[in-house]
């Protein structure tokens, strides 16, 4: 039997984290995020820092390209990628759970009863938010927030073939900015049992 899991999905800023935090708190459930750039730091020997930033680098984008070349075999972003498949799939199948971001939504896609969620919410709402969770940078809130996103969606098509936040390829969308982190809690919770 395929075990219920949630995943969670979220442009940068909009509170897709706390949010998915709140929801396994509530249900009883274990919260993948953190824990899986652990699990792949300790599986592939690679700082957690680099797995992190890695982890949205597209193959083939500038920066990734500069590393690495294809001609000789895997990438470090593919044997991540690799690795990333392995231990979300090890988490699903340990037992009820959400999972976010990491392309779990599409690694899990056969293998457990998922609930699709994406979380996103306005410019203005997310630059604010960012500025009080994170801090000033030297680039803008709203540069930041596209650049992030931006990577975000080129990562997850190129390994899913799939478009990052298009409706269709989820369950539910939520507006956190307009409902609020606490609503979309209860929602995403609702809809679970």
């Amino acid at each position: 039997m395929k075990n219920r899991v949630i995943t969670i999905s979220r442009e940068f800023g909009s509170g897709g984290h706390t949010i998915g935090k709140m929801v396994a708190e509530k249900l009883g459930i274990p919260c993948y995020d953190a824990e899986i750039i652990q699990e792949m730091t300790k599986e592939t020997g690679f700082s957690p820092d680099y797995v992190k930033e890695a982890g949205e680098y597209a193959p083939g984008s500038f920066l990734s390209a500069a590393f690495s070349n294809r001609m000789f075999g895997p990438t470090n972003e593919d044997i991540l990628w690799e690795r990333q498949y392995r231990v979300i799939t090890a988490l699903a199948e340990k037992g009820p759970c959400v999972i976010v971001g990491r392309c779990a939504d599409y690694i899990l896609r056969d293998k457990a009863d998922c609930l699709t969620v994406f979380i996103h919410a306005d410019m203005k709402f997310r630059a604010e938010r960012i500025v009080r969770e994170y801090g000033e940078r030297e680039q803008s809130p709203e540069e930041r927030l596209r650049d992030k996103d931006k990577r975000r969606a080129a990562y997850h098509r190129f390994y899913t073939d799939m478009k990052w936040g298009y409706a269709q390829n989820y369950h539910l969308t939520l507006d956190s900015g307009v409902l609020g982190i606490d609503r979309c809690v209860e929602t995403i919770c609702a809809l679970y049992r």
